[in-house]
């Protein structure tokens, strides 16, 4: 339901990317999880990096109260009064600054409030309230919906087709390591197969970036099939917007200026990064906490996937527009509208998962209480938004805060209790969920199948980042009463319950979200869930509890050996002792130069992984420097285990043998590690 440009809590990373918030993104396990390998590489489990990290974020705050559902009529006086009965108290319990809520019904705008400050004055100056009119918000990757609409025009038009190759419309080649097309289908719904990039994602600075630049250059590698696995990419849909800029013959910005904002009335929208000078007065800044000085104006690198900067009364024209309300601005025709907001993928190629949520041509199907809900969230490292529109009902509805809050998932909650709030007062549930259709035997056979490791088809597989999949897994435990468990549960810091209600399709106890289980041969090959994720099992080497180990014990075991020569050294100085006989002096240093490479470089991907995730760039020369010292780590392989021979040959004791070998298989599972997640990969992109 929640979607971030780089996706969140998760996935921010969570520092947050533009993408989808619930996954992976986000921000929250991404950051645990480098926090994970840091601790394990460099303090082999020293909690003072996680418990720091704990204290820094302060108190988490209570999740908001919304009022309870009932009798409401949806009328500005109603929502209003809901609104200002919640937002205020949550935003300051949060750490937010403010936040901007815009409400449409029936081809009209209901409200917009504003709540909070646009300028907090933590840099001198008076502190600015956010008019909820004027003030300009970062959306993130509800920009995605703009581009899958300026893409569905051209489509209508007749100049591009949804399912012909890509190729036929772009002027270089993607990458492919599969036979099938890739399609503009593929695109809008998150199944071209791609993996994620975080490398220049967002920015900051004076310079626009330039799309084909952006899409050209160190591309990510496609990991699966086109069609098979929902996999968010914001690279996937920076290609669609290429393909509009294409076909159209004009810059993607400016396509929807004219196609878009133009004919909806939105004068106070733009693509443009940075701003234009008509809108940078309007634009408000952006906070971590609320109690912290404002960040830079953030440059998205891929501007199709989510540049956008736009007013709460524009977003509520750009509703109106998609609910094809007369009189909204004429973007499509009713039934490409309808086309655009229906399931866009079936179980053709998606085989069982497409029985959860599945991606409409864009928008995420978000659907609650029985209404059908079509929608996108969106996160920048400091705005964090969500648009849903009611097509059905015809009504709408778009909120976004300009901080992060407290806690990295402060604003996932915060939205959640709007929009969520928003649909049970406003649209109650007629009945009650259906009841389960599955028999009990059957659904512990399929809940122990189920039961494993799996980690996010969101992720990168071919660069040094893979090793976070051994540090952000989730856990699917069988329950005794045939129920599941996964810890954490999608897109959520918290574990999770479910309870099969259909052959492989799982809903959350006391709750509404579900999940979907593709399964060949007896085991289970992917669970998706809201429409652009999933969970795929881990490999049985690369499971948390084959990596933590290896790795913790490892590098624990150099360090130690690290610090204890010196000591050593100065201890037989001291007493007067000779070194024992066996191997040369060279193969001693050779191998004390291995391992302290070995040490050095573990800590250096460390802190470089959490520098990637915190969404700065990292130079190419520092990763080369890395890969020097890790390569030189596993040629210290070679001394060690000549010094290991020689003490065996001339019977050293038995207390230097054992820490000759310990020092050996140390650096064989910190080599192991090294290759295995990709640490000396010829491309260090990422």
């Amino acid at each position: 339901m929640y979607s971030s440009l780089y996706q969140t809590p998760a996935e921010r990373p969570e520092r947050r990317s533009p993408g989808h918030p619930r996954q992976h993104g986000r921000r929250g396990r991404a950051a645990l999880a480098t926090l994970g390998l840091l601790a394990l590489t460099v303090a082999a489990g020293a909690p003072s990096a996680a418990a720091a990290e704990s204290d820094a974020a302060g108190p988490t705050p209570p999740p908001p109260i919304s009022a309870p559902a009932g009798e409401h009529t949806l009328n500005r006086t109603d929502v209003d009064a809901w609104l200002d009965g919640m937002l205020p108290a949550a935003l300051e319990s949060a750490g937010i600054a403010g936040g901007v809520v815009t409400v449409v019904d029936d081809g009209k705008v209901v409200t917009t409030r504003g709540y909070g400050h646009s300028d907090t004055g933590t840099t001198g100056g008076e502190p600015v309230p956010v008019d909820p009119e004027t003030t300009l918000f970062r959306p993130g990757s509800v920009s995605k919906l703009f581009t899958a609409t300026a893409a569905m025009q051209l489509v209508e038009s007749g100049d591009v087709d949804l399912d012909t190759d890509i190729g036929e419309y772009l002027d270089f080649e993607v990458p492919r390591n599969f036979d099938e097309p890739i399609t503009l289908r593929h695109l809008l719904t998150h199944t071209a197969g791609f993996e994620e990039r975080i490398g220049g994602l967002i920015g900051s600075g004076g310079v626009s970036p330039v799309l084909r630049d952006a899409l050209v250059e160190e591309p990510p590698e496609q990991i699966y099939e086109p069609g098979t696995v929902p996999a968010y990419s914001n690279y996937g849909n920076a290609l669609a917007g290429y393909i509009v800029e294409r076909i159209s013959g004009v810059p993607f910005e400016e396509y929807v200026e004219r196609n878009i904002f133009e004919p909806t009335g939105m004068t106070s929208s733009t693509f443009e990064q940075p701003l234009p000078d008509a809108l940078s007065e309007q634009i408000s800044q952006g906070y971590n906490t609320s109690a912290e000085g404002p960040g830079p104006f953030e440059i998205v690198g891929t501007p199709p996937a989510g540049a956008l900067t736009a007013s709460a009364p524009d977003m509520a024209r750009f509703m109106l527009a998609q609910l094809g309300e007369p009189g909204a601005g004429s973007l499509l025709e009713p039934e490409t509208l309808e086309l655009m907001h229906a399931p866009a993928l079936d179980e053709r190629s998606l085989g069982n998962l497409a029985a959860a949520p599945r991606m409409a041509l864009g928008f995420f199907d978000e659907s609650r209480n029985g209404h059908r809900i079509v929608g996108h969230g969106g996160d920048t490292n400091y705005f964090h938004s969500h648009l849903q529109i009611y097509p059905d009902e015809r009504a709408g509805i778009f909120v976004s805060f300009n901080s992060t809050g407290h806690t990295g998932y402060a604003t996932l909650e915060l939205r959640r209790a709007v929009l969520e709030g928003f649909t049970d007062r406003y649209f109650p549930a007629g009945s009650a969920p259906a009841a389960s259709t599955v028999d009990e035997a059957t659904t512990k056979e399929h809940a122990a199948i189920a039961a494993g490791s799996y980690v996010a088809s969101r992720s990168m597989h071919s660069t040094f980042l893979a090793a976070l999949d051994a540090f952000s897994t989730t856990q699917v435990t069988a329950r005794d009463d045939g129920r599941l468990l996964l810890t954490p549960g999608p897109a959520s810091a918290s574990p999770a319950l479910y309870e099969e209600v259909e052959p492989w399709v799982w809903r959350e106890v006391g709750g509404q979200r579900t999940i979907a289980m593709r399964v060949a041969d007896g085991e289970v090959e992917a669970i998706g869930y809201e429409g652009a994720f999933a969970l795929l099992p881990s490999q049985p080497e690369r499971v948390p509890s084959v990596v933590v180990p290896v790795l913790g014990m490892s590098a624990l075991i150099l360090l130690v050996t690290a610090i204890a020569w010196p000591v050593g050294a100065i201890v037989r100085r001291v007493r007067h002792r000779s070194r024992p006989e066996g191997t040369g002096r060279v193969t001693r240093i050779l191998a004390k130069v291995g391992v302290v490479s070995a040490v050095l470089a573990l800590a250096g991907w460390a802190v470089t992984v959490m520098t990637v995730m915190s969404l700065e760039d990292v130079s190419e020369f520092s990763l080369r420097q890395l890969q020097v010292l890790q390569g030189i780590g596993v040629l210290g392989l070679v001394p060690a285990v000549l010094q290991l021979v020689g003490a065996v040959r001339h019977k050293h004791g038995w207390r230097r043998v054992l820490g000759l070998v310990l020092v050996v298989l140390a650096l064989a599972g910190i080599a192991w590690f090294a290759f295995e997640f990709r640490l000396l990969a010829p491309s260090v992109s990422y």
